[in-house]
C-alpha cells in the first residue's frame, strides 16, 4: 500500500487547494495567540490605596490618612491600610495638626474597611480592579491564572482523544466556538467566581484549538508545505495574535469591553467551517474513504489536475476503529517513544517555562503594552530558527540542540552580577524584572515547535491527536511549585530547571528520528519502524554530530 502522500502527488504540494487551508488554518490560529495572554492585562494590578470616605476632616488630615511604606526601595501609599478614621477625626476636631501635635507612628491602623482607590494611569479597569483582589483577596489574582491553565490541561487530555475519535475538524471548530462564547460571557460576569468558572471552561479549548489546527494541517499538507505550515505557519499566526493583543489591551483600556473584543475576534472564524476540510488521513483510518475521496476529488478541482480513476483503491476497512490512551503504551517502540517524549514534556522546559516568561514580560518595562508587543516581536527571529533547523536538520538534533542551548542559559543565570540575584529566581515565579529574559523566551519557542512537529511525524494517525494531548497534558503537570524553593535558595529553580533540560536532551538520542520520512498511518508502521540504539558508540556519535554544527 502506497503512502498517503504518494498517493495524492498529482496534487502537488502548494495549489489553489492547499494554498486555501494553510492561510485559513493560520488564520485561526491568530486568536489563541490573541486571547493566550489576555490574562497579563486584564488581571494585572493597579496602584492602589484605601478609600477615604468623605467625612469632616482638615485637608492636613485627610492627606496623612494613609501611611506610607517602603516598595522596591520607594516610598508610596500604602495599599492595605490606613489609620483608624475614627481617631483620626477625633483629633481632627480638636484642632490637632499632624506630624507637629501628633506622632503618626503612635497611631494605630486599620484595614481599607472601605475599599480601594484604584489608579487609572494605566488601566480604566481590570478584573482586579473591578472585585477588589487585593490585600486578603491577593491570592484570588495568581490563582485565577491557575484555574486557566488547569482548564488547558484538561481541554488538552480531552481534545486528542475526542479528535482521534470524531475528527480533527469538529474539535477544531467546537473549541473555537467554546472559547468564543464563554469569553463573550466572561465580559458580563458580575463576580470573581463567574468569571473564574467561565475562564476554565474557555481555557478548554485554548490549547485544544491549537493542536486541533496543527494536527489538522500537518495532515492535510505534504512535503516542504508541512515543515512551513507546522514551524511558520502556525507560528506566525499565533505571533501575530500576540501582537494584536498589547494593540488591542492599549486602545481598549476596559477589561470587559476588551473580552468582547477578544470574542469578536474567536467568532469571526467560525464560518470557515465551510472551507476548511477534514483530514482525509483521519476519515481513511477510520474507514471512510469514499469521504476522503471526495476532498481529494475537490482539491483535484481547485487546482485544475486531474484525479485518477480511484484514488484510494489500496485503502480498506481499518483493522481497529477505537483507540485509547493505553495504545500509547500497548508495544514497545510505541511505549520507549511514550515514555521519553512525556519526560521532555514533564521538564516544562518546553511549555511552563514559555508561558511564565509572557506573563512576566509587562515588567521589563515601565510601558506593559510596549513590553507585551516587544515580547511577541522576538518570537518572529525564533521561529524563523526554527522553521531553518527543522527544514534542514534532523528532527532529532534540533530538539537535542534547542534543549541544549536551553540548559546552557539557564545554567549561566548564575553568572549575574550579585546585585540583581534578589530577584533572578522570580523568573520563574512571575515577578522578574530581568531584561534579558527573552533569550531564554525564545529558546522555549523554538523547542516548543520543534517538540510537537517531532511528535507529529513520530506517531501514527490513529494515535497522533490522543499522543499530542497526553503529553500536553503531562508537559502542564510540570508546571508544580517547586520554583518557589528560590525563595530560600536563589539559584536551585534554574540548576533544576537547566539539569532536567540536560537530561531530557540526553534521553532525546535513543528516540526514532523522522526526517525525510512520510507520517505514519497505522500503529504497525510504527511499531517497525527503525528501533533505538543504546550503545556508547552510538551516543558518542550522535553528541559528535550535534556539536559538528
Amino acid at each position: 500500500m502506497k503512502h498517503y502522500a504518494e498517493t495524492v502527488a498529482f496534487l502537488g504540494q502548494w495549489g489553489r487547494f492547499q494554498q486555501v487551508v494553510f492561510f485559513l488554518l493560520c488564520a485561526s490560529i491568530v486568536a489563541n495567540g490573541f486571547g493566550a495572554f489576555t490574562l497579563v492585562f486584564l488581571t494585572d494590578t493597579p496602584r492602589h490605596h484605601c478609600r477615604v470616605p468623605d467625612v469632616n476632616l482638615t485637608e492636613d488630615w485627610r492627606n496623612f490618612t494613609i501611611p506610607f511604606e517602603v516598595v522596591d526601595g520607594k516610598q508610596e501609599l500604602s495599599r492595605c491600610s490606613r489609620y483608624r478614621l475614627d481617631v483620626i477625626r477625633n483629633l481632627s476636631a480638636q484642632g490637632y495638626v499632624p506630624s507637629r501635635d501628633v506622632s503618626l507612628t503612635d497611631l494605630e491602623q486599620e484595614g481599607c474597611v472601605d475599599g480601594w482607590v484604584y489608579s487609572t494611569d494605566i488601566y480604566q479597569s481590570t478584573v482586579v480592579s473591578e472585585f477588589d483582589l487585593v490585600c486578603g483577596d491577593e491570592w484570588k489574582q495568581p490563582f485565577t491564572s491557575t484555574v486557566y491553565f488547569v482548564g488547558s490541561l484538561m481541554g488538552s487530555f480531552l481534545s486528542g482523544k475526542l479528535s482521534d475519535r470524531f475528527g480533527r475538524k469538529p474539535v477544531l471548530f467546537v473549541t473555537m466556538a467554546l472559547q468564543a462564547v464563554c469569553t463573550f460571557l466572561q465580559s458580563y460576569s458580575n463576580s470573581w467566581l463567574l468569571f473564574t468558572i467561565l475562564l476554565f471552561i474557555s481555557g478548554l479549548g485554548q490549547v485544544s484549538n491549537y493542536v486541533a489546527g496543527l494536527v489538522l494541517g500537518a495532515e492535510i499538507l505534504t512535503g516542504h508545505v508541512r515543515v512551513l505550515y507546522s514551524s511558520l505557519g502556525t507560528c506566525f499566526g499565533f505571533a501575530v495574535g500576540y501582537m494584536m493583543l498589547p494593540v488591542f489591551a492599549y486602545f481598549i483600556r476596559d477589561w470587559r469591553n476588551l473580552l468582547l473584543a477578544l470574542a469578536v475576534v474567536g467568532a469571526v472564524y467560525l464560518p470557515f467551517w465551510w472551507l476548511i476540510p477534514e483530514s482525509p488521513r483521519w476519515l481513511l483510518s477510520h474507514g471512510r474513504v469514499e469521504e476522503a475521496e471526495a476532498i481529494v476529488r475537490k482539491a483535484a478541482k481547485w487546482n485544475k489536475c486531474q484525479a485518477p480513476m480511484e484514488i484510494f483503491a489500496d485503502y480498506c476497512t481499518p483493522l481497529k476503529e477505537k483507540y485509547g490512551v493505553f495504545d500509547l503504551l500497548r508495544t514497545s517502540n510505541i511505549r520507549i517513544t511514550t515514555l521519553i517524549l512525556s519526560f521532555v514534556a514533564l521538564v516544562f522546559t518546553i511549555t511552563t517555562g514559555y508561558f511564565a516568561l509572557c506573563y512576566n514580560t509587562p515588567q521589563l518595562h515601565a510601558n506593559p503594552y510596549l513590553s507585551c508587543f516587544i515580547s511577541a516581536v522576538t518570537e518572529l527571529p525564533a521561529y524563523i530558527s526554527c522553521w531553518l533547523a527543522l527544514r534542514f536538520w534532523p528532527r532529532r538534533l534540533s530538539l537535542i540542540a534547542a534543549l541544549l542551548v536551553g540548559a546552557v542559559s539557564l545554567y549561566s543565570i548564575q553568572l549575574v552580577p550579585n546585585g540583581k540575584t534578589e530577584s533572578d529566581f522570580k523568573i520563574l515565579t512571575c515577578n522578574t524584572r530581568k531584561p534579558n529574559s527573552k533569550r531564554f523566551n525564545t529558546t522555549f519557542n523554538c523547542s516548543t515547535t520543534i517538540y510537537i512537529l517531532y511528535l507529529i511525524k513520530l506517531y501514527p494517525t490513529p494515535l497522533r491527536n490522543t499522543a499530542t494531548g497526553a503529553t500536553g497534558t503531562i508537559s502542564r503537570l510540570g508546571s508544580c511549585p517547586f520554583v518557589f524553593l528560590g525563595i530560600y535558595f536563589k539559584f536551585l529553580p534554574y540548576i533544576i530547571l537547566g539539569t532536567v533540560s540536560l537530561l531530557a536532551a540526553l534521553s532525546t538520542f535513543f528516540m526514532p528520528e523522522s526526517f525525510q520520512k512520510p507520517l505514519p498511518e497505522t500503529i504497525e508502521q510504527m511499531q517497525n519502524s527503525k528501533r533505538y540504539y543504546f550503545g556508547t558508540f552510538h551516543v558518542v556519535s550522535s553528541l559528535s554530530k550535534v556539536l559538528s554544527f
